[in-house]
Parts: C-alpha cells; sequence; structure tokens
C-alpha cells in the first residue's frame, strides 16, 4: 500500500554500490527505514544531498503489515534550506540535534505533536538570521517534554546530573553547589527563552554538557554524542 507522509530525515547508511538505508521520521508512521536506490551516482544524478539529516521531505512510501524495510516510492524537499547550509554555526547545530533525535526517538508509530514541533523548529530555525545561539539548548529542553522527562525548572536538572554524577564518583563528580549557578539560565531557557541571556560562548558549552547528562539520565543507552565535540569547538566563541 502507498501513503503520502511528510517525513524527516535522520541518517542513512550506504547499501551496496549507490543505494542507501535512510532512517526517516515521518509524519503518518513514525520511524521508518527504506531503500533508496541509485542516490550515490557520482554526478548531477546523485540525490544523496536530500537524505542528509534534518532534511524535510514530501513522500510517497510503501507500506508492509510485516514492517521492515521498505522503499520510497516518490520524494522531494519540502522546505529547501536558505540559510543552514552555509553557516556552519547552524550546521553543526543541525547535525548535533539530529544524532540526539535519532537516538532518542525510535517509535513506529504516528506521534503529531513530537512530528509538528521537530518539523516547525527546523522550519524556523532555517529561516534565523541571527539570535540563534541559544537554539539548541531551546530544542533541547523542549524536545524533553515531548518525550516524557521534561523538567519544570533548573534546579530540577541541576539536582538530577549532580546526584547522578555523586553517586558515581565521590571525588571528581560536581557537586550541586558547583552546578546552581546554571539554575538561572536554564530557568529561563524553560520560561523564557526569547529573553533568556547567556554571557559567553563557555557557559553554553557548559549548559550544553549538563543538558547532554540529564539526556543521558533518562534515555536509556543514549551513548556518547559524538557530533558533541564539533558543535563544542564551533561554538567555542
Amino acid at each position: 500500500m502507498l501513503i503520502k507522509t511528510r517525513g524527516i530525515v535522520l541518517n542513512f547508511i550506504k547499501f551496496r554500490e549507490s543505494s542507501i538505508i535512510a532512517r526517516v521520521y515521518t509524519e503518518q508512521l513514525g520511524v521508518q527505514s527504506y531503500i533508496v536506490n541509485s542516490v550515490r551516482k557520482k554526478g548531477p544524478g546523485s540525490r544523496i544531498a536530500l537524505f542528509q539529516p534534518f532534511t524535510l521531505l514530501d513522500m510517497v512510501v510503501y507500506t508492509s503489515p510485516k514492517g521492515g524495510l521498505t522503499r520510497i516510492s516518490e520524494y522531494k524537499c519540502a522546505h529547501p534550506f536558505s540559510s543552514i547550509p552555509f553557516d556552519i554555526r547552524k550546521s553543526s547545530m543541525l547535525l548535533f540535534l539530529s544524532e540526539v533525535v535519532s537516538r532518542t526517538v525510535k517509535e513506529e508509530e504516528e506521534n503529531q505533536s513530537l512530528f509538528h514541533f521537530l518539523y516547525q523548529a527546523i522550519v524556523a530555525f532555517d529561516e534565523m538570521g541571527e539570535g540563534f545561539e541559544n537554539f539548541h539548548l531551546v530544542f533541547l529542553l523542549q524536545l524533553s517534554h515531548h518525550l516524557g522527562f521534561g523538567p519544570t525548572s533548573g534546579k530540577e536538572i541541576v539536582e538530577q546530573v549532580a546526584f547522578s554524577a555523586n553517586a558515581q564518583s565521590a571525588t571528581a563528580a560536581p557537586t550541586v553547589l558547583a552546578l546552581q549557578a546554571y539554575e538561572e539560565y536554564f530557568d529561563m531557557l524553560l520560561h523564557d527563552a526569547a529573553r533568556a541571556t547567556i554571557p559567553n560562548g563557555r557557559v553554553r558549552r557548559e549548559l550544553l554538557a549538563v543538558l547532554v547528562r540529564y539526556y543521558q539520565l533518562h534515555v536509556d543507552k543514549l551513548g556518547e554524542i559524538k557530533s558533541l565535540s564539533i558543535l563544542s569547538e564551533v561554538l567555542a566563541e
């Protein structure tokens, strides 16, 4: 059976000589994996750019009652990016966030609220001309609510991270007292993101590290986010 749906590309792996297996978060079917043939051809016929992380697609896809790998009948870009590919800060943020989403969103079922949040956030991010320095922090906080473990205050984040770390290492772990300085920033990002003021890149990186740890506490087998180090370098200033 064929179904028309929007999709958000999460990632892909190479398959055979010129094909890929793409993981796509779809509006109608949740996370699905599709074999896409002949997209890695060299030259003008290549369409691999349409399967980069967080590309937004309009698709017609095959479905199977048995699940598993299926194929895409038709696909096209739903929202060509106007700024993300040309700004290394934006492209690094998007790569990082797509990795987080790929590791946390796994349900093969419809979730309109989550899909609309992701889709609208990506479009809004592409359209931002300035003032997007805190976008990844706000995105992670809002995503956590859709995933069912969203915090209500900065204190909640700090205490969970600090106490968890202290339980693992009594000597090297950060204490609640050491992390309390971040509570105010998290509260602003949670409740008044548009006016949140983070003083510099160092604080922004530290807030991100705390948020990643917070996710690791709540998402089973989340593991290391490999693109975090790249994003940290790009946003060093």
